[in-house]
């Protein structure tokens, strides 16, 4: 007797490297990945950005009266170059906010990491320590209208009283706990001392005179930051109902 044996087709399973495997992937700079590595998006000259710098974990805070004024000065240093320029900064403990202007993508890119290099330098050198000092990718946010353009000057120029309202009531001056920033005045760490569209008198803007005069005697120019060109900036803004220096951005 014959028996009639059925064959059967094997499938051949094709071996697959990379893919959604956990860990595959770039590795991030620091403990975790917070900006896409995806491809930036064109940039338009006529557009002003927000740029976000955050530090590792380590570094000391960045308002230290020694190393602000390293940091101070490298961003001085670093203020128009490649195509980007710096129009206005906020330097908090582990973050630093720009406001800036750039030819294209490519100008906006190399003016941030040439920048972010030299505050690196300033602060190790002045902490006497090596490695990096920025996490990860910068973030990068186009502001398109005044309004957008309003919001983010106020949140980076005020960006100190935001992080106070986080420690809840405010105490008085001087004592531990005390708000960074008096009422009234500037915020020293930032380029608030060049601004000049708050809703207040400028000689009732506090501070602003003394972070001006003490720029100056460094020798290093008459401001870290530039003028702004784009439209938004220069006319766009002026549209925009001003804000007080005592404004605190929401709290996120």
């Amino acid at each position: 007797m014959v028996v009639a044996l059925r064959r059967k087709q094997l499938g051949f399973r094709l071996r697959r490297w990379g893919g959604a495997r956990a860990g595959a992937g770039r590795r991030p700079n620091g403990a975790s990945s917070g900006v896409s590595h995806l491809r930036r998006p064109a940039h338009s000259r006529h557009h002003p950005v927000h740029v976000t710098l955050k530090l590792v974990r380590g570094v000391p805070s960045l308002r230290g009266h020694g190393l602000f004024k390293r940091v101070r000065t490298a961003l001085a240093l670093a203020r128009e170059r490649f195509g980007f320029r710096l129009v206005h900064f906020s330097v908090q403990s582990n973050h630093v906010h720009l406001i800036a202007e750039a030819a294209d993508r490519r100008a906006l890119s190399r003016g941030v990491q040439g920048l972010a290099i030299r505050v690196a330098r300033a602060v190790n050198h002045q902490v006497e320590r090596k490695g990096r000092v920025f996490a990860d990718r910068y973030h990068a946010r186009a502001l398109s209208t005044p309004r957008a353009c309003s919001f983010a000057v106020r949140y980076v120029l005020l960006n100190a009283r935001k992080h106070e309202g986080r420690e809840g009531v405010r105490k008085r001056v001087g004592a531990p706990g005390a708000p960074q920033v008096p009422a009234g005045f500037v915020d020293p760490c930032s380029s608030a001392a060049w601004f000049a569209r708050f809703a207040r008198p400028r000689e009732l803007v506090f501070g602003a005179a003394q972070s001006r005069a003490a720029f100056a005697s460094s020798a290093r120019g008459e401001a870290p930051v530039v003028a702004p060109r784009t439209w938004l900036l220069r006319v766009g803004l002026a549209r925009a109902a001003p804000f007080d220096v005592d404004d605190a951005p929401a709290v996120t």
